[in-house]
């Protein structure tokens, strides 16, 4: 049964991965505008004064002289090999623009994730031990005004205080580990107060289980009962989430290195889409699908080990099985 179910989310990680590589193709086909007359006004070059035989050589170093599905087909085949052609303005292969960019934003989602995942937890747990009921109630309202809080504007606020104001940390840039902080918190701000609220909710309603109960009528304090019994059930469902939210997370770094000028695959993402440099928003795309259908793969790789019910339910469907 394991290996059934592997094989399934391999394949459907590969769909996924081509239906997000084909409908990124297809639209920037469609959107309005000539890449190879955008590309050679970022250039200074004037297409009127080009001669048809001038544009069509260019058009034909980059392959868009070709039929849409001929060149469609032609790129699907290069990206499975890993090769996604040259960047229509940079004038270099994709993935070696893709590969110089990835570190700072791995460095950037990665952190991000990691203080996200620990803020959003120990806030739950702290806003659900104590015993006083008005401050409990007062804490689990706190991740809502998170959540709603915009990203850019969070992001723009803390480089008019921290950075302008009182100097203690760099607006932009990448030089060392103090540029991750204005970034890390403004990325992990929404995220944490997600996995917050339904950690909190998780934990407010195996309070009251009876397995939670009687454990409280032993005599065990609060905090005694959430942290051996209640917490990890309720921590399930952020595991589930924190697949989803990678996407969030990748989808927030074209944002988050714009507002704060660092040279990672958010921007470069940005200048691509403006550019309607076909080869590298496809790239970038692929690489987005990867990392989101990837992460959530090892998530219900996971689930089986950590939740004994998901093992119980497919022994039980094995059996099943094996008697018809």
């Amino acid at each position: 049964m394991m290996v059934k179910f592997v094989l399934s989310r391999v394949g459907q990680t590969l769909l996924v991965l081509w239906a997000a590589y084909t409908i990124t193709f297809t639209i920037l086909f469609v959107l309005p505008g000539d890449p190879i007359a955008i590309m050679l006004n970022a250039a200074d070059i004037e297409v009127d004064f080009l001669s048809d035989a001038e544009l069509t050589a260019i058009k034909a170093q980059y392959g868009l002289d070709q039929p849409m599905y001929a060149y469609y087909l032609k790129s699907l085949v290069g990206a499975v090999h890993g090769d996604f052609g040259m960047s229509l303005t940079q004038k270099q292969p994709v993935t070696g623009l893709i590969l110089d960019r990835l570190p700072s934003t791995m460095s950037l989602a990665g952190t991000a994730v990691l203080v996200s995942v620990v803020v959003g937890a120990g806030f739950a747990y702290l806003a659900t031990r104590s015993s006083f009921r008005p401050l409990r109630t007062l804490l689990a309202r706190l991740p809502v005004f998170g959540v709603s809080l915009p990203t850019f504007w969070v992001g723009l606020l803390l480089v008019q205080v921290f950075a302008f104001s009182l100097g203690w940390l760099p607006a932009t840039g990448q030089n060392g580990p103090r540029s991750l902080i204005l970034p890390v918190i403004t990325m992990s701000l929404p995220s944490g107060a997600v996995y917050a609220q339904v950690l909190i909710k998780g934990l407010e309603e195996g309070f009251r289980q009876p397995y939670a109960q009687a454990a409280l009528s032993r005599g065990l304090t609060r905090g005694q009962v959430q942290g051996r019994y209640v917490f990890r059930n309720a921590a399930l469902p952020v595991l589930t989430l924190l697949g989803l939210q990678v996407g969030n997370t990748v989808a927030g770094t074209i944002v988050i290195e714009t507002v704060f000028t660092r040279n990672g695959i958010g921007r470069l993402a940005q200048e691509a889409v403006l550019a309607q440099d076909i080869p590298l928003v496809l790239g970038i795309v692929v690489l987005a699908a990867a990392a989101f259908v990837v992460v959530n793969l090892l998530v219900d790789l996971i689930y089986p080990f950590v939740d004994p019910r998901v093992r119980a339910e497919a022994s039980s469907r094995s059996n099943r099985l094996s008697t018809l």
